[in-house]
């Protein structure tokens, strides 16, 4: 969903939001502090990079979240429902029955998750990076960048996925309620009830899910699509950099590295979708608003594939493509400002 859709935004999922940035070629790492392990993770330059990490992710985040919301709409509608269709008629919606509010609505918790979801990305990726640099060498190769960015994304996700279930419970809970049933303002537009928040979902799905183990319900898939989706970021973004510098430059312009995160964020999204769209619907399957009951991951792409054929596996992917490109703009301005700031 890093800078994100800077490797978010991204998510989410693969997050784009939270991987891309910190792939922005530097001097050669300098070599990690001597001591124990406390000690190197609480060097001041990893603290820097968690610090400029976590500000770019919210930053960038928040900026897309009526996109982020409508796919996550897109993704868990099942093959017979038709409350959510096309990306403009969708934003209407939630316009005309929520309010502006709507569009935001899941976002407060998707900040909280996406702070130390795009921070810990970051950081990882630089003291991964600094661990597989090769001696003498000031890049990583291609099959170092991706198992740095893959385990960058593997310790993203470990550190955050109970937020990231609960900000998809948020994000579909207005979307399930019987509208026709709710009283009208002035305007006639539905009356939205006050919801669950972040502590009293939390508490629902420890209690009715199967305790603790009801906030990792997805994350399998969730792993599956994230370390591949963020080591693809990493590489594809370091390739279209070194491509659309000119000649003599250090860096492209901003104009460019937008041009390169959005085409990188596309590749990878386009490669690791599906997966995406299965962690939603393993995250939502123990809502009673929701007719999913799968097993397990298995079972839940043989039924899509049966209810809803290939196509079922791409929902949301046209609004995903439309964060995309914002988020990782400002996800790269927000992440190089802070590091410039910080000196780092």
């Amino acid at each position: 969903m890093a800078p994100s859709a800077s490797l978010s935004s991204v998510d989410s999922g693969p997050d784009p939001a939270t991987a891309v940035a910190s792939a922005v070629p530097a001097a050669a790492p300098a070599p990690l502090p001597s001591g124990n392990i406390l000690s190197r993770a609480l060097s001041l330059d990893f603290l820097k990079h968690l610090l400029a990490g976590g500000v770019a992710g919210a930053v960038s985040r928040t900026v897309v979240s009526p996109l982020e919301r409508m796919k996550i709409l897109f993704q868990v509608q099942g093959p017979g429902a038709a409350n959510y269709q096309g990306v403009l008629p969708t934003l209407a919606k939630i316009w005309r029955e929520e309010g502006a509010l709507g569009y935001m609505r899941g976002n407060g918790t998707n900040v909280i998750r996406i702070v130390p979801y795009s921070a810990v990305q970051f950081a990882a990726y630089e003291q991964l990076k600094r661990i597989l640099m090769e001696p003498g060498k000031k890049e990583l190769d291609t099959k170092r960048r991706l198992t740095a960015g893959a385990g960058a994304g593997i310790a993203s996700v470990a550190a955050t996925y109970p937020l990231d279930i609960v900000r998809t419970r948020l994000s579909v809970q207005s979307g399930q309620l019987d509208l026709q049933d709710l009283p009208r303002d002035a305007k006639g537009r539905p009356v939205i009830p006050k919801l669950p928040g972040i502590l009293d979902t939390m508490k629902t799905i420890v209690r009715t899910e199967g305790g603790l183990l009801g906030l990792y319900a997805g994350l399998w898939p969730t792993l599956l699509g994230v370390a591949p989706y963020v080591a693809l970021n990493f590489q594809c973004y370091e390739v279209l950099r070194k491509f659309f510098t000119p000649p003599g430059a250090d860096s492209p312009t901003a104009g460019r590295k937008l041009a390169c995160g959005a085409l990188a964020g596309s590749i990878a999204q386009t490669i690791t979708y599906p997966l995406d769209v299965l962690r939603r619907r393993m995250q939502v399957t123990g809502m009673t608003s929701m007719d999913y009951k799968y097993r397990n991951t298995w079972h839940a792409v043989t039924e899509m594939l049966r209810n809803e054929g290939v196509r079922g596996l791409y929902k949301g992917l046209i609004p995903n493509y439309l964060k995309v490109a914002p988020a990782i703009g400002v996800s790269f301005l927000t992440y190089e400002w802070c590091k410039e700031v910080l000196n780092v």
